[in-house]
């Protein structure tokens, strides 16, 4: 076999290879649609053989969600389109059967086409990702609002306007099999370094403001079932949203290189119905509500005698 034959086997085996990958980007989406719809699909953890991001449970993941599905179909369109051209002219017009190579240098018509297409291409992506990315910023109509502040190495949640606030850090027990140097099972411990010991627990159906600062250095508060992470920036207050659909305990940990426990900083978040959340917001207010201190009795003080009225001799009639 000649050189030029080799050469253009090559390029032909090429060719196959980019419509492999083509037909199997073409097939992500449709196997990522039936993990959806499986019966052991879990927002909140990931499934063996995942190949898609997760739509999570709120109205920003699924936004995320719906963007990058939007621009994956498109990818896949124009990949279809531009190796479909390219095997077919490889093969149609090959130079053994006589055909001659084309000349697009210096031609108006096709630059003006290759220019303009994508930048139709790029506007139609763009526009739905600015107005979903201006969504995720509108903290307006929040039912409620949670302080977060990361120090080295957890978190500190705040109730604003509840008086209620406390620590959330690693789990105890956890943290004692870390130090112990055991190495746990999945089966004896399946969220080992991901548990803590106070939960941020949040109400369903409802819009929560989050503002979100640090003490120390840089964290970053990440729970991928929420659909968003936000900086914590130690003197910057940064905010972000988010309104949980489904009851259920979603996981994350801190995004940022923040020392030397970095790996040691997980983020609970349980979410429950309203009712419950009322009942719990009500049981922590109690438990940090102050002691009543009891009044001391009061010192019994002799009652003065009151004398009894004297009545008025009646006055003498004149006589």
């Amino acid at each position: 076999m000649t050189a030029g034959r080799w050469t253009q086997w090559d390029a032909a085996r090429a060719a196959l290879a980019r419509v492999g990958v083509a037909t199997a980007a073409l097939a992500l989406p449709l196997s990522a649609f039936a993990q959806v719809a499986g019966k052991d699909f879990e927002p909140d953890e990931p499934v063996r053989w995942q190949l898609n991001m997760t739509p999570g449970v709120t109205h920003t993941a699924q936004m995320a969600y719906d963007a990058h599905m939007f621009a994956l179909w498109i990818c896949v369109v124009i990949g279809v389109l531009v190796f479909g051209a390219m095997f077919y002219a490889m093969f149609a017009f090959r130079k053994s059967k006589g055909a001659v190579a084309a000349q697009f240098s210096h031609n108006t018509t096709a630059e003006i086409i290759w220019t303009i297409v994508p930048v139709i291409i790029l506007i139609v992506m763009a526009w739905p990702a600015t107005t979903k990315l201006i969504s995720e910023y509108d903290t307006r109509d929040s039912a409620m609002t949670v302080k977060i502040t990361g120090y080295q190495w957890l978190w500190k949640y705040e109730y604003l306007g509840q008086d209620v606030s406390f620590l959330s850090r690693l789990d105890r027990n956890d943290d004692a099999t870390r130090q112990s140097h055991k190495v746990p099972t999945l089966a004896s411990n399946p969220h080992y370094l991901r548990d803590v010991d106070n939960p941020l627990v949040l109400p369903v159906g409802t819009k929560v403001r989050f503002v979100v600062t640090a003490d120390d250095v840089i964290h970053s508060w990440w729970v991928p079932a929420l659909g968003w992470k936000q900086d914590a920036i130690p003197g910057i207050v940064n905010e972000a949203w988010t309104d949980i659909r489904t009851p259920g305990i979603y996981r994350g940990q801190c995004a940022e290189l923040c020392g030397k426990d970095h790996g040691f900083m997980p983020i609970v978040v349980k979410a429950v119905s309203k009712e419950e959340f009322t009942r719990w917001l009500a049981a922590q207010k109690a438990k940090s509500a102050p002691a009543a201190t009891p009044a001391a009795p009061a010192a019994a003080t002799p009652t003065a005698a009151v004398p009894a009225p004297v009545a008025s001799a009646p006055a003498a009639n004149a006589g």
